[in-house]
């Protein structure tokens, strides 16, 4: 998991990269490629 300030920038790195909000942080997320996670705030 990397902590980063613009995961705009991380969600065009892979197709199935996804942003999700969950508890007041911003995470990426990927299913098909778990190693693809980041977390702000």
């Amino acid at each position: 998991m990397k902590v980063v300030s613009s995961l705009k920038s991380l969600k065009k790195r892979d197709l199935n990269n996804k942003l999700v909000k969950r508890r007041g942080k911003l995470y990426v997320i990927n299913k098909k490629n778990p190693r693809m996670k980041a977390r702000q705030g």
